[in-house]
């Protein structure tokens, strides 16, 4: 049986830092020895392109995985942040569609994930900006569910929604589905305001808050255009810190 842990990095508001937490999670999880494969699920490609692939000049990506039956390792990359990375192009946008006909379309990314045979101690998946069919599909797959938030008073609205989603999961396509927690990102402890966000998610919703929280920082603005994870832009800052004790702390969880 293999021993591959899938997290699936989901929240359906965007601006809360989830790709960001993909590229430097899995380049911190790799940094402590563990292979890692990082899965773009959304067709705007950003986890591809901040890992510096150009999505304009592949031809066959995660989309051929999923909708054609394509064998992950024939579009496997390999990136200098010591990851691995199944990338995404713009015809991703395609596979809802392409998807919605088809019988046990929710098991299509847990069916690529079994085909790598454990090749990988960890596959983290960039879930895209939705509750669509793919983001079914990778809550299917995965073993836990990482929530990135943004600690501001209205980024949680979503929560509630992604939480029933995940409920449904667990109780028709993946029993063993868990919520690992909730990731504070963009986080200013200056603020009271984000503190008591904070507190209100745990108490809102019982879920566990993921420690340490990811400093707001300008560097994670720098990262992707520079084409690695701030874990190589700024070795020694504040953020890639962070990353690493996350990683260290999620990498102990049994």
């Amino acid at each position: 049986m293999s021993t591959t842990r899938v997290l699936a990095v989901a929240n359906q508001k965007g601006g809360v830092a989830k790709t960001t937490t993909v590229a430097s999670l899995g380049a911190a999880l790799a940094e402590l020895g563990h292979k890692v494969l990082l899965v773009d699920l959304d067709p705007q490609a950003c986890l591809t392109f901040s890992l510096g692939v150009d999505p304009e000049d592949l031809d066959i990506s995660v989309h051929h995985v999923l909708t054609k039956g394509t064998h992950p390792s024939d579009v496997i990359l390999a990136t200098d942040d010591g990851v691995d990375l199944l990338p995404a192009t713009i015809e991703l946008a395609r596979a809802e569609s392409d998807l919605l006909t088809r019988t046990g379309r929710e098991y299509v990314i847990r069916s690529a994930v079994e085909d790598l045979d454990g090749a990988y101690d960890w596959v983290l998946l960039d879930c895209p900006p939705s509750l669509g069919v793919l983001t079914v599909a990778a809550l299917t797959a995965a073993t836990g569910v990482l929530i990135p938030l943004q600690c501001e008073t209205l980024s949680h609205r979503g929560v509630g929604q992604l939480l029933d989603t995940v409920h449904d999961v667990k109780r028709f396509t993946n029993r063993g589905l868990e919520v690992w927690g909730v990731l504070p990102t963009l986080y200013d402890g200056r603020t009271t305001h984000a503190r008591t966000v904070l507190e209100t998610i745990s108490e809102t919703y019982g879920l566990t808050v993921i420690e340490p929280p990811i400093p707001k920082s300008i560097r994670f603005a720098e990262a992707p255009a520079a084409g690695r994870s701030i874990l190589s832009t700024s070795r020694t800052g504040k953020g890639a810190q962070a990353y690493r004790d996350v990683a260290a702390n999620l990498s102990k969880r049994k």
